[in-house]
């Protein structure tokens, strides 16, 4: 489905395919250079279609040989198209065999099936299997495949597939074989292959149903004593799917293969999921606690995949977010149940549910609310697309998770659960909509969710905006909600959404108040979901003795931006009393961004920035607060995100913002030295690492009030964060340390750099970190080097790779997207520098350089004077001749 002319591919223009397949048998003779593949395939006329020949896609492929039932193809009964292969037959079932040859070590795009490290690997989604031979490659052909490998045993004795192994044999002059037989329908994008020296960690486990099923996690050897977490991993992801939503693994084994050239995080091939590294490996010297919760995050969303997705998977790939979102939100919750099951108490347990929904929307508001207000705004469901990997999107992953969280809040646990169950009952080995699965929650609930379907088809962030009147006299208190979405690209005009809104009212003792509306009969619970399903609507909470403090939008129920005006001491009141965790944590977001703008405003006018005083007595309230779990804390004390901060503000601006983050720290860190101190001291893990929520909250605490005290830059700071650095225990220790110098103007920073390297240059992924440090970084002096020129240096450094997309992501990603103030010089030299690698990424590797291109999508929120200069570049970049389909649409759209 690539448009090499860049003409958009529309939903509304979803057909059939006249013939589908119903079987594959495949066999690959693996060589670097030159692979053959054959692919047997039976080919079924499909009745909901109209008459039409059999469509087989192709890219890149050399074709050897066509036969049809056995024979060669009659005159003009096969065509080349400009996709691919068209093959007129007058049958209802056909066999047609292909052969093709590929370059698997010239195949540096990473999709289909390419080289690393020696070995063979596949990535198919969306569209890599026609790089591998011709098919019908879409998700609405589902087909039963059994595969043959063969290769050099020692190069590869590993030889994997999907589905279950069903034999292996030696062959001549050292090679080897291997069958395996998936016995599930599947699409094509599913494929996978292995053909490497790996090792494997394994364990027998048990199902639900008390069938022994193998687990594998497949990795280099010398990397097998950092894979024991993902299996732990995998081992939970199961029990809590069955325990959940009753899903059991349905094959005799499930393996997980690490390759550390990757485009993406990981991938769901039935029975074979192949990982980036990333995700897969650590182990205390080697990974922070963040990178175990990735781990465990990322193993539970591949595994559970295997139904929301593979079981029942996507129509086509406008549906993405049928499987992507709803996958998201599965594995949010699991995450949230395996921090609170861990935890020590219920106060501990709900903290860490909090925290995980805080991290969440984290996300949400850095990543996908400015996309939402770009140029690629599009809906979780868009309409049509250029080019298909582009779209794998925070508003298709993230926002599709809160879609489907309202479903949850909506319809509650049980009649979610419910409306799964018939999904499955209904949709299992079937290729579906989105409308499907909201179908199947409407009916299973008796719901009518007709509104709600608008949520999957309109692009932007909704403001919502909530207003409230006390009556004295009656006691009542009227709150109002009011609704807008503001013009999207392609969505001048927009309509009301059906919104949950969780709302509590706070009385002047900080006591939540029970909840009466007018008209009920009594009091009911002290947060109520109120649903707003048009422009603006009002509800009447009665019996008040007075005037309540409102909390809206609790536990973030609708991604949304809340418009509520609120003093900074009703703000304050909040950050201390709110007993909706996510609302204390927001309380305190809100009155940060309040300061922070001002400041920058002050600084960009030339003005002395001063910090409120009360907000300082506010932010010291929450420090000293030993009753809030550390974990929590770290989370409510820490600084928006500086790309949410971006979009806050009138004209973007990055410099003064920039400026105003720095005196924050710094004014924060001085004026409470002694009291960070003092929690930094309260703070140490004794014994052995365990990840543990506990122990993980206490880390996160005690390095980000290292953090601040290295901003302010006293002695003692700089001391403290050397000796953590020289002694620290595990990685979240080390690397905390590492990252409280660098961010400071520590002449001590340069040194615990080297001893890092030094120390891991033989640790791809912990150099990953470094690169990423490094590029991210904050000058805190005028004295301190370019930013940009250090990361040019760092490009010379032996470890890094323009085609391993993890190095790409660390360094070049760090800089793009993570160091704004960096990036965008004065002088545009940091555009300049954007524009060469892009070119030369995509020259390689079209998927990276699209992702590092939206780092400047957003140009229209910044300041004329900026804009200009981003404009003159993306008008560079749009002349080139050679521009892929990836990142012509990116830049074709941003400058639209």
């Amino acid at each position: 489905m690539r448009t090499p002319n860049g003409s958009p591919i529309r939903r509304e223009a979803y057909r059939p395919l006249a013939y589908g397949v119903e079987t594959v048998d495949l066999d690959f003779v693996l060589e670097a250079q030159a692979t053959l593949v054959t692919n047997r395939m039976r080919c079924v006329r499909n009745p909901d279609s109209d008459a039409g020949p059999i469509v087989l896609l192709g890219d890149g492929l050399t074709l050897v040989s066509v036969r049809i039932d056995g024979a060669e193809p009659a005159p003009g009964q096969l065509r080349e198209t400009g996709s691919g292969l068209e093959i007129d037959v007058n049958a209802d079932s056909v066999v047609v065999e292909i052969v093709t040859r590929i370059d698997p070590s010239a195949n540096l795009t990473l999709s289909g099936l390419y080289r690393s490290r020696g070995g063979y690997y596949t990535q198919c989604e969306a569209e890599g299997f026609r790089r591998i031979t011709y098919f019908p490659d879409r998700p609405d052909v589902m087909a039963r495949y059994t595969v043959r490998l063969e290769a050099d045993a020692a190069l590869c004795p590993v030889l994997l597939s999907n589905g279950n192994l069903l034999e292996t044999g030696s062959l001549p002059n050292g090679r080897h074989f291997a069958r395996w037989e998936d016995p599930f329908p599947k699409p094509s994008y599913l494929f996978a292959l292995v053909a490497a020296d790996l090792k494997a960690l394994e364990r027998r486990v048990t199902t639900m149903s008390g069938r022994e099923v193998l687990l594998q996690v497949w990795v280099e050897a010398r990397d097998l004593d950092r894979v024991d977490h993902a299996m732990e991993s995998l081992i939970h992801s199961m029990r809590w799917d069955e325990e959940t939503f009753g899903l059991e693994l349905d094959l005799d084994r499930f393996m997980i293969v690490a390759v550390s050239d990757f485009n993406m995080g990981a991938m769901e091939n039935k029975g074979l999921n192949i990982f980036n590294t990333k995700y897969v490996l650590a182990n205390p010297q080697s990974g922070t606690d963040v990178d175990y919760e990735n781990v465990e995050s990322v193993v539970a969303h591949e595994y559970f995949h295997n139904w929301t997705g593979n079981r029942v998977t996507c129509r086509d790939w406008f549906q993405l977010t049928l499987k992507e979102g709803l996958t998201v939100f599965r594995d949010q919750q699991f995450s949230a149940d395996m921090l609170a099951r861990a935890s020590d108490s219920p106060a501990a347990a709900a903290s860490a549910r909090a925290v995980t929904r805080i991290a969440n929307v984290r996300v949400l508001r850095s990543a996908q609310f400015p996309e939402d207000a770009g140029p690629m705004a599009h809906p979780i469901r868009p309409d049509s697309y250029q080019e298909i990997n582009n779209f794998y999107t925070a508003t298709v992953y993230e926002k599709g998770s809160e879609v489907i969280r309202m479903l949850h809040t909506l319809l509650g646990k049980e009649g979610f659960r419910n409306g799964m169950d018939l999904y499955f009952s209904y949709h299992d080995g079937q290729a579906v909509t989105c409308d499907d699965f909201v179908g199947c929650m409407a009916e299973a609930n008796g719901a009518d969710l007709d509104l709600f379907m608008r949520w999957y088809s309109q692009a932007g962030t909704p403001r919502l905006k909530a207003e409230g009147v006390f009556d004295a006299a009656d006691g009542s208190y009227t709150l109002t909600l009011s609704q807008r979405t503001p013009p999207t690209p392609g969505q001048a005009d927009k309509l009301p959404l059906h919104i949950p809104v969780a709302v509590g009212l706070i009385g002047a003792d900080g006591k939540d108040l029970p909840l009466q509306l007018e008209g009920e009969a009594r009091a009911g619970d002290s947060t109520r979901i109120l649903e707003l399903k048009e422009a603006s609507k009002s509800w009447r909470f009665t019996g008040l003795a007075a005037e309540p403090v409102p909390s809206i939008l609790r536990g973030f129920s609708a991604p949304v931006i809340l418009e509520v005006d609120e003093n900074d001491a009703r703000l304050a009141f909040r950050m201390a009393h709110d007993s909706d965790p996510f609302n204390r944590w927001d309380a305190a977001q809100r009155y940060m961004e309040r300061v922070i703008l001002a400041l920058a405003a002050d600084a960009a006018a030339g003005r002395q920035l001063e910090v409120p005083q009360a907000f300082g007595h506010a932010f010291r309230a929450l420090l000293v607060n030993e009753s809030l779990d550390p974990a929590f804390l770290a989370e409510i004390l820490a600084l928006p995100a500086e790309t949410y901060l971006l979009e806050c503000m009138p004209q973007a601006d990055p410099a003064p913002l920039r400026a105003a983050l720095m005196h924050l720290m710094r004014e924060l860190g001085h004026a409470m030295q002694a009291d960070f101190l003092d929690r930094y001291l309260d703070l140490e893990v004794d014994g052995d690492y365990r990840y543990h929520p506990a122990d993980a909250g206490k880390r996160a605490l005690r390095n980000l009030c290292l953090r601040y005290l290295t901003a302010w830059g006293g002695a003692t700071a700089i001391d403290l964060a050397q000796k953590q650095f020289e002694h620290a225990g595990n990685m979240t220790e080390r690397y905390g340390a590492l990252a409280a110098l660098v961010q400071s103007d520590a002449p001590a920073r340069f040194d615990a750099l080297a001893a890092f390297h030094e120390q891991y240059k033989d640790d791809a992924l912990v150099l990953d970190k470094w690169f990423l440090l490094q590029a991210s970084a904050w000058r805190w002096s005028e004295a301190a080097p370019a930013t940009l020129e250090q990361v040019r240096a760092l490009m010379d450094n032996p470890a890094f790779s323009l085609s391993n997309p993890n190095k790409v992501y660390s360094l070049l990603g760090g800089y793009f997207r993570g160091n704004a103030a960096e990036f965008h010089r004065p002088d545009g030299a940091g555009y300049a520098f954007w524009v060469e690698q892009v070119r030369a990424l995509n020259k390689s590797n079209p998927q990276v350089a699209s992702r590092m291109a939206r780092a400047l999508e957003g140009w229209r929120k910044f300041t004329p004077e900026i804009q200009a200069r981003i404009r003159a570049v993306f008008e560079t970049l749009a002349k080139d001749e050679g521009l892929s389909p990836d990142v012509a649409e990116i830049v074709g759209k941003a400058l639209a």
